[in-house]
């Protein structure tokens, strides 16, 4: 009863305001229940399976791993032409490395891709990054479009240094940048063997049988360096009695009565005016290899820690050019590399190419514009499409309205750069093929010089050639270093071949 008693007091319930009594009645007690021992053994088995299943693929994926660092470790030897970036500070900046004892030559295919090439980030328009390029200083580098992927660095040249170029220049000497008819067209159009009917049909970009000034004019401005504008072309069309309707286009029958060569001889019969060229400046090349001025040698180790590519990739590249544009100067907008395709062949790698092709273009990867002074009026670098949806050459010229045309519609531009001494401009002429290489061609690349309308214009280019095969370029790394070494042991020193040997100025473009 005491038990009962107590039990019911702990269940009374409290908070009751009316006061009434309430008669408390007592809970049934419950017959105590049999307690029974939860089987746990198959439980306790699958826990133990699952843990042993677990440990054995871990000691599976360990000798993966191990596995696939040994294989790294023993394919990435002493005997590669190509490093990586780290690879090449810790050696001193040389990348060249000595052949085997035997001096066997690897199978031209031969080359592992153990390289990958570093590319800038250019996040946003107008996004600014700090870059270290010299001693206790910090540049900024400011994203300017991202089609092509194009950036800013103010400073980049110091005034000394911009006056140390300029004077070098001028001691050397520039010569004309323009030259009218490539040297060797003729003899290009016989080794193509292309009937007139084939070359109609490469002209024809939309294959709608007939020849429009557009695509005429395109053809001209590549063989020729002559720009013609539509005005131009209707009067050669005149002259020529190329245009029987007089409808602006070429049939094809109209096509077949012209030479390949009538343009040309119309245009030296008639004269061609400076500013009726492609480009209207003069130019000259500064090596930056051993030996050079010291000013040119720090440029080149700048330009290397911006771009963060092996200094090997560099040194080969195209030595410095410097360009004058005097009043009136121009340069209409154009790619610093064309597209590579299977039968084209890298001008600075041809001779490791293997083969022999008509078809060559300067491989730029990169191009690095430095503005040696600030021009009074005009001058300024166009980029006609950047960042635009889409590119189509056709859509260039619409309603006689041409944005090639630096001398007319630079206005008309997506972007323009202006000349301020000390400026460096960079871009990248290829996009990546998705694997750490070089990939097509970034068509949005398109750029020119504007005219400039009071005053000089100095600039200088960086140019940096690298093939897009992988192959080539290796291979071409190859014979280079080898090159080397046989000079060292004739002349128990190490010489760097010269710019002239390693390109022929007359494939250059210049900006």
């Amino acid at each position: 009863m005491v038990r009962n008693h107590i039990r019911s007091k702990m269940i009374e319930p409290h908070g009751c305001d009316d006061g009434d009594e309430h008669e408390t009645l007592p809970l049934p007690t419950l017959p105590p229940m049999p307690r029974e021992r939860v089987p746990l053994q198959k439980s306790s088995i699958c826990s133990r399976s699952y843990f042993m299943v677990v440990m054995v693929f871990f000691h599976v994926y360990i000798i993966n791993v191990i596995v696939l660092l040994l294989y790294v470790h023993y394919n990435n030897g002493p005997g590669d032409v190509l490093a990586t970036p780290n690879r090449d500070e810790a050696s001193g900046g040389s990348n060249h490395h000595k052949p085997p004892e035997s001096h066997q030559q690897p199978s031209y295919s031969g080359f592992q891709r153990d390289m990958h090439l570093p590319r800038l980030e250019g996040i946003r328009v107008g996004h600014v990054q700090k870059v270290s390029l010299v001693p206790d200083k910090v540049h900024e580098m400011r994203t300017l479009s991202l089609k092509p992927l194009l950036f800013e660095i103010p400073g980049f040249l110091s005034e000394e240094e911009c006056r140390v170029v300029v004077q070098l220049a001028q001691l050397k000497g520039l010569m004309e940048s323009q030259v009218m008819v490539p040297e060797g067209q003729e003899e290009l159009t016989e080794q193509l063997n292309l009937s007139p009917d084939e070359i109609f049909n490469l002209l024809d970009l939309n294959q709608d049988g007939q020849l429009q000034l557009q695509e005429i004019l395109t053809h001209s401005r590549v063989r020729d360096g002559i720009w013609l504008t539509p005005e131009n072309l209707r009067e050669i069309y005149a002259g020529l009695k190329a245009d029987p309707d007089g409808n602006g286009l070429l049939s094809l029958e109209e096509f077949r009565s012209l030479g390949s060569d009538a343009f040309q001889r119309f245009l030296q019969q008639r004269g061609v005016k400076s500013s009726q060229l492609v480009r209207n400046s003069r130019h000259t090349w500064l090596y930056q290899g051993k030996g050079a001025h010291q000013v040119l040698r720090d440029l080149k180790k700048r330009v290397t820690r911006l771009t963060r590519l092996p200094s090997a990739l560099v040194d080969l590249s195209e030595p410095l050019q410097v360009v004058r544009y005097e009043q009136g100067g121009h340069y209409h907008a154009h790619h610093d590399s064309g597209p590579v395709y299977p039968e084209t062949a890298c001008t600075h790698t041809r001779l490791a190419a293997n083969t022999s092709t008509p078809f060559e273009t300067s491989c730029r990867y990169i191009t690095v514009l430095f503005y040696l002074n600030s021009v009074e009026g005009g001058g300024e670098t166009a980029f006609p499409v950047a960042d635009n949806r889409t590119y189509e050459e056709v859509s260039l010229i619409q309603n006689d309205v041409d944005l090639m045309d630096t001398r007319k519609n630079c206005d008309k531009s997506n972007l323009r750069v202006n000349p301020t001494k000390g400026t460096a401009v960079l871009w990248y002429n290829y996009l990546s093929d998705g694997q750490g290489w070089v990939g097509e061609q970034d068509e949005y690349s398109l750029h020119g010089g504007c005219v400039v309308t009071r005053g000089t214009k100095w600039v200088a280019n960086n140019w940096i050639n690298i093939d897009p095969d992988y192959q080539r370029q290796a291979r071409y790394q190859q014979l280079v270093s080898q090159q080397g070494e046989e000079d060292t042991e004739d002349e128990g020193e190490q010489s760097q071949p010269s710019p002239e040997q390693l390109h022929t100025a007359d494939s250059h473009q210049e900006l």
